[in-house]
C-alpha cells in the first residue's frame, strides 16, 4: 500500500512538471522540467527532476505525450489502494 501511494505522490509530481512545462512553452528563456520515476531499493517510488539545458526549446508533443503513461500510472495505483480499501472494508464487517 505504500508503495502505491508513493507512486501516486511521484505521479503527480512529474503530472505537475509537464503541466509547467506546457503552460511555459512559449515563455522565453524557461528551461523544461525532465521527470523520470525512480523506484529505489527502500521501496518507495519518487519522482526525479532536473532542469534541462534547452534554452527555452520544449518539446510540446513530448510533454503532452508524456501525460498519457502519468495518468495510466496515477490510475493503476489509484485501483490498487481502492481494491486494499475495499479488502479492509470486507474484513471489518466479518469481524463485526
Amino acid at each position: 500500500m505504500q508503495v502505491n501511494a508513493s507512486s501516486m505522490i511521484a505521479h503527480q509530481d512529474w503530472m505537475n512538471n509537464n503541466a509547467n512545462n506546457i503552460a511555459n512553452v512559449n515563455t522565453d528563456g524557461f528551461n523544461s522540467t525532465q521527470t523520470t520515476i525512480q523506484n529505489p531499493n527502500d521501496g518507495n517510488v519518487q519522482a526525479v527532476s532536473s532542469k534541462t539545458d534547452n534554452d527555452g526549446d520544449t518539446d510540446l508533443s513530448r510533454e503532452i505525450t508524456e501525460q498519457i503513461p502519468i495518468e495510466k500510472g496515477f490510475s493503476a495505483n489509484a485501483k490498487a489502494v481502492q481494491t486494499y480499501d475495499k479488502m479492509i472494508g470486507s474484513l471489518i464487517d466479518l469481524s463485526v
